[in-house]
């Protein structure tokens, strides 16, 4: 299945998910900028997302636990999600999202 994801610099790259597997773990796998700290857990946001609009839905909405995470960055917005709690499966092929900037490597103040 394919997921398309938009860097920081605004470049799209299309990746190749597996079912199962955690959106945030194909973003880190092919090697785009995302921290990524604590490989899933749930407790660091640096995996943060914006999700694109039509796929909203599909996604459904955070936890609370995902929420309280959130509430931590100061770049959150209505469509936030931390790319670990989206795991893919075949009704999120083509799933668009783009990296937050408070999930570059780059980013000191995160």
């Amino acid at each position: 299945m394919k997921i398309h994801v938009t860097d920081q610099a605004g470049v799209e790259h299309e990746l190749e998910g597996l079912d199962g597997w955690r959106t945030m773990e194909v973003i880190r796998d092919w090697g785009l900028n995302i921290k990524a700290e604590c490989g899933g857990a749930c407790s660091c946001a640096t995996c943060h997302v914006f999700v694109a609009e039509e796929w909203m839905d599909k996604v459904g909405a955070p936890s609370e636990e995902e929420e309280d995470m959130l509430d931590t960055v100061a770049d959150v917005r209505s469509n936030s999600r931390l790319s670990c709690q989206i795991l893919l499966d075949e009704s999120l092929d083509g799933l668009k999202v783009t990296l937050a900037p408070s999930a570059s490597k780059d980013d000191v103040a995160a």
